[in-house]
């Protein structure tokens, strides 16, 4: 049985662990309180979960889940992250993680600067643009006719095919939009955010062309 490592256990990292039990994975999932605090979680997802530390998480897992803000200074596990594919599931929002120069400016994307932060690993933006409780409620078979699809980012195409094996056991189609430096397209207020409940393959491939990037502002310059 595969084993996926989630490095955080809200809304979205407890949800992922959900839909990756139902679809026949283990997990090892941790928080930054402590194994300790995530009793009920794993009572409730079954014998197939454990609760863990951050670190022993990224270490058990055949590939890793990250559901956690980027922050500028990194405390992800690296080493024990090393040569793995991780799925980076977090979007910059100014308002929670406050301004990032190199982000406001469309430099980089948030995903860039995550592969920095893991540079031995193989990051892969994924389930950025869907709600967390429509991992399990909107899952389809494949050739549904109501199939959502989801955007993936990579650098690397390995992480890719893995990504897209994933989202297919989850219920949901791809749309690969590599390199990283292309993951802004489904940004919070783009149009496949904004579509993320009603997107095919097709719609989805439109909307990520429809993208327009923007500059966010800083909340200094905002304010004036």
């Amino acid at each position: 049985m595969t084993t996926i490592g989630i490095i955080g256990a809200g809304e979205v990292g407890s949800q992922l662990a959900r839909a990756a039990v139902a679809a026949g994975y283990a997990v090892v999932i941790a928080n930054s309180r402590g194994p300790h605090t995530l009793t009920d979680l794993v009572a409730e997802l079954g014998p197939s979960a454990r609760a863990a530390y951050a670190a022993e998480a990224a270490a058990a897992g055949d590939f890793a889940i990250v559901a956690v803000p980027l922050k500028v200074v990194n405390d992800m596990p690296v080493e024990e992250l090393a040569g793995k594919v991780v799925l980076d599931t977090n979007n910059y929002m100014v308002w929670r993680d406050g301004n990032i120069p190199v982000l406001d400016s469309g430099e980089k994307t948030v995903h860039e600067l995550r592969q920095e932060q893991l540079p031995t690993s193989k990051v892969a933006k994924a389930f950025t643009h869907i709600q967390a409780p429509r991992l399990l409620t909107s899952a389809r078979p494949a050739g549904a006719p109501d199939r959502l699809a989801l955007s993936v980012s990579s650098d690397h195409p390995e992480a890719v095919d893995l990504v897209t094996r994933l989202y297919d056991r989850f219920g949901f189609d791809t749309v690969d939009n590599s390199p990283l430096s292309e993951s802004w397209r489904t940004g919070p207020g783009q149009p496949a955010w904004i579509r993320h409940a009603h997107q095919n393959r097709e719609e989805l491939a439109r909307n990520l062309r429809r993208a327009r990037r923007f500059v966010t502002p800083s909340r200094t310059s905002a304010g004036k």
